[in-house]
């Protein structure tokens, strides 16, 4: 087991950051934790970086106790927060070997952990890290955090302000680390990266609402969804949500998602609720569940 979080509670005065929080992250998995901003994300992965210690519970990280061997974990994982943390005023190289020298090795020594990253960010290796772009700052960061060869990888919201090109390049490079053996806990506020975990845990609110491979979660969701579209959206949402057996209304990119309370539920009939209501150019049809659908629904 790579990483076991067992009962962890962190608050900060009177706000309750993480209530009580249970999972284990097996050895070479790919672990998303998945929920919105102020879900309590941060706060676990600083309590799992040694960074914070919990009010209550207990946590390892490759077999290590997050109190007593902090020292050692601190050895033995990278770490990637969510801000852009590294020197500004020096340059990519200058960076990279910083911290290669904090931990005793050479850029050399691991490049084979880093190649295709550095690969991309090596044209720019004399610019200072403060004037590159989101996306190269970005695998920068994650070069930091690889170059001591660590067992365990945490990246805190590694794609938040990224353009979806860099977003999709950053995950084809976890799959590559994963590959080689490295057990990596991501966090995101962005569902649709949810699918390429091998596992997740949804959070909100400083609990975890289910743990579960992406697939089982949404193919053991039994509720019916349905596409609903027309001419007056807002008109559209208002009157969804007087519909006398609505269970569920909200918006989902062009179309209302709507669940009804009724399993016996005939959309011919919400069809004709809504032509009484004046409304045009109907389209009702069945959604395919997502895990945003799961996550509302939680």
């Amino acid at each position: 087991m790579s990483i076991s979080v067992q009962n962890i509670s962190k608050s900060y005065k009177k706000l309750k950051a993480v209530d009580d929080v249970s999972f284990e992250v097996n050895s070479g998995e790919l672990f998303g934790l998945i929920g919105p901003d102020g879900a309590g994300k941060t706060t676990i992965f600083r309590i799992l970086t040694t960074l914070l210690i919990a009010d209550e519970g207990k946590a390892t990280v490759a077999d290590l106790d997050v109190v007593n061997d902090y020292k050692a974990i601190r050895n033995s994982v990278g770490y990637m927060p969510g801000k852009f943390s590294l020197y500004q005023d020096l340059t990519v190289e200058e960076n990279l070997t910083f911290f290669a020298t904090i931990f005793g090795t050479t850029i050399e020594e691991n490049y084979e952990l880093i190649e295709d990253i550095y690969v991309q960010i090596e044209p720019f290796k004399n610019r200072r890290a403060g004037a590159l772009s989101g996306g190269m700052k970005q695998k920068l960061a994650l070069c930091c955090a690889l170059i001591h060869a660590p067992k365990v990888l945490f990246l805190d919201e590694p794609t938040t302000g990224v353009d979806p090109v860099s977003r999709k390049e950053f995950w084809q490079m976890l799959k590559r680390l994963q590959q080689k053996g490295i057990t990596i806990l991501v966090s995101t506020p962005y569902m649709d990266e949810a699918s390429l975990c091998d596992r997740i845990a949804l959070i909100q609110n400083g609990k975890v609402l289910k743990i579960d491979s992406p697939q089982k979660i949404t193919s053991d969701y039994e509720k019916v969804i349905y596409d609903i579209q027309s001419k007056n959206t807002h008109g559209l949402i208002h009157d969804l949500k007087s519909y006398p057996s609505h269970y569920s209304v909200y918006a989902f990119g062009e179309f209302i998602h709507y669940i009804d309370k009724n399993p016996a539920f005939n959309p011919q009939d919400i069809v004709k609720y809504l032509e009484n209501k004046n409304h045009a150019d109907i389209v009702i049809q069945k959604a395919v569940t997502t895990i945003e659908d799961v996550f509302m629904d939680l």
